[in-house]
């Protein structure tokens, strides 16, 4: 549904050479209560200023020096070209409304104008339009939801598994070499027990924007679900680089944290398998990181663990 506010806020683009005819399409939308109204005499002028604003509505006038609105809406046509392009065409001509509505205009409008008529169309073509809109911003959202983790925004295990297929069709091109961490954060369950679970989703929160700070750009955070994260590693110069990056994780995981004004500490344990000396495939390289993530687990927590291919791979590149 549209309401009275949004149609009333809808941006609304004025086209016509005669100025006479501007203004009195300005002052009628002004009456209507349309309150963003941009106008223009310069056909030429017509993409770029919707390629910068994304108009709701674009009266087009179509007889017009240098460049008809014929030639407009092919332009505006290549900017819309894979959603509701919002041109509704003035015409004095009665044969040019059947070209219009072919060329791409939604509605048209006859001069002189019957400004009942006029409003009337405006606002059916605007309700249609923000509908639209709606329509695009809610399937956006919906197709965001089902890549991303609803409590961190970080991808969720369907995004992770294409950037991880990506990271390994690169390393496999380049011969060079990639990882997987697998993160797991100690004593969460506690913390989430005796604080609540608000203060758990906050402490998850927090320790998913301190992972995006603690790895490289090109890298990829993923929470797997709980207290579970993923971190893939687009490309690893040295062995070194996994000691690095790893204790920078952890490091910066491990500081303090106020979470609903409690101090609180939580430490994380890391599992790494790399490839391609764990694996040349994302599944098994994530069982590999499994793996030794079960083994930092076992071995005091608070710290990383490389699987056993991986450790060989670490003391040679060192």
């Amino acid at each position: 549904m549209v309401t009275e506010a949004e149609l009333q806020d809808a941006s609304i683009l004025i086209v016509d050479d005669q100025e006479s005819n501007v203004l009195l399409l300005e002052e009628m939308l002004r009456d209507a209560g349309y309150q963003r109204l941009t106008s223009t005499m310069e056909p030429r002028a017509v993409c770029g200023l919707h390629r910068a604003n994304h108009y709701d509505l674009i009266l087009l006038d179509l007889q017009m020096p240098g460049m008809d609105g014929f030639a407009v809406m092919e332009g505006l046509k290549e900017i819309d070209a894979n959603s509701y392009a919002p041109i509704l065409a003035i015409t004095a001509q009665p044969g040019h409304k059947l070209r219009a509505l072919a060329s791409g205009a939604r509605d048209f409008v006859a001069k002189p104008f019957d400004l009942v008529e006029v409003k009337t169309r405006i606002r059916n073509m605007l309700e249609v339009r923000l509908l639209y809109k709606k329509l695009e911003q809610s399937s956006r959202a919906m197709e965001s939801l089902a890549l991303h983790d609803a409590l961190t925004g970080l991808p969720n295990r369907r995004l992770l598994m294409d950037r991880l297929s990506l990271a390994i069709a690169h390393a496999r091109r380049n011969k060079g070499t990639m990882a997987v961490m697998y993160l797991d954060l100690d004593g969460f369950k506690l913390i989430n027990d005796t604080l609540g679970h608000d203060a758990g989703d906050s402490l998850l929160s927090a320790v998913a924007a301190r992972l995006l700070a603690a790895v490289r750009q090109e890298d990829t955070v993923a929470r797997l679900g709980g207290d579970e994260f993923m971190i893939a590693l687009w490309k690893l110069g040295r062995a070194d680089d996994i000691d690095m990056l790893t204790s920078k994780v952890i490091e910066s995981v491990s500081q303090p944290y106020d979470i609903l004004g409690h101090r609180v500490n939580i430490t994380a344990s890391i599992g790494v398998g790399i490839y391609p000396a764990d694996g040349e495939a994302a599944e098994i390289l994530m069982k590999s990181a499994d793996q030794a993530l079960f083994e930092a687990k076992h071995s005091g927590k608070n710290a990383y663990r490389l699987s056993e291919n991986g450790g060989l791979f670490a003391m040679k590149g060192g």
